[in-house]
């Protein structure tokens, strides 16, 4: 995490598991389970201005509704990935039993994070990859040329 606080991210920080509550603040997103998983803006808390419910509305606008105010529907939205980058410095990998490679990425998330992690490609996607790396290869090259 970066230790800055974002709308999206649930109050409790990087502190929070899965055993613990979740009491979003305002401004937060959280997924309503009551209502299959519906995303809203915390846009009321229990308590304030007498309500007795957190009030959540759509993100891009909409009529809101009620959630318990113990939270018990309400869960946190996690950061999402934005793109991936290759790590520097490690290779590839291809296992010939299990017919499908392994590229070692990072993962960089709307929140500023990043995460490491793996882009496994059977066979298949391997020579799709390959196909489109190549197509990507020859456009820069004209470009290149271009500018020659």
């Amino acid at each position: 995490m970066t230790g800055r606080r974002l709308p999206h991210l649930p109050s409790q920080g990087a502190e929070l598991g899965t055993a613990a509550p979740f009491f979003p603040q305002l401004g937060d997103l959280a997924a309503d389970t009551a209502r299959s998983g519906r995303v809203g803006v915390v846009v009321t808390l229990p308590g304030e201005d007498s309500a007795t419910t957190y009030h959540l509305r759509p993100p891009g606008g909409g009529p809101a509704w009620s959630a318990p105010a113990d939270g018990t529907t309400l869960r946190p939205v996690p950061a999402q990935v934005t793109h991936a980058t290759l790590l520097p410095g490690r290779d590839a990998v291809y296992d010939p039993r299990a017919r499908q490679g392994s590229v070692p990425v990072e993962f960089h998330l709307e929140d500023g994070s990043t995460r490491e992690g793996a882009l496994v490609l059977t066979a298949v996607d391997l020579e799709r990859l390959y196909a489109q790396t190549c197509r990507l290869l020859d456009r820069h090259e004209n470009v290149l040329g271009e500018d020659s």
